[in-house]
């Protein structure tokens, strides 16, 4: 796996992360998906998760088939993280007013970037070819 590919690859996850999360997420589902899983708030949350799962799978038969399952992968972890941002705003009672709120955002949003560097990682290493 050459250096342009890798950048390519995470070009690839950076233009999934910003399609998913933002382009492709309505506002019912950025509100509900933060609320108690018994109100609602896990279908909002898994459908979302599911989304960002559906664009890793296109994106691991692109660069790397033979790694698909890391779509499966990435439905677990983007649930967990937003999940976890959403119960801490939801506790803290903090809202877009909020500074707190925004450095909630800012780190959510870089533990799904820290998420596909690791996946970067797994594919150059498991890939089994010498960087080049």
């Amino acid at each position: 796996m050459s250096l342009y590919d890798i950048l390519l690859l995470y070009l690839a996850f950076r233009a999934k992360q910003v399609t998913c999360d933002f382009l492709l997420q309505p506002s019912w589902m950025a509100l509900v998906k933060g609320q108690p899983l018994s109100e609602g708030g896990s279908r909002a949350l898994f459908l979302h998760a599911g989304i960002h799962a559906a664009f890793t799978f296109i994106v691991m038969m692109i660069f790397a088939p033979q790694f698909w399952w890391l779509s499966g992968v990435d439905f677990v972890i983007h649930s967990l993280i937003d999940k976890s941002k959403a119960m801490i705003n939801h506790k803290m009672g903090w809202t877009y007013k909020d500074n707190a709120y925004w450095w909630a955002f800012g780190l959510d949003q870089e533990a799904h970037n820290l998420t596909h560097l690791v996946y970067i990682v797994i594919l150059v290493v498991g890939s089994g070819t010498p960087l080049h």
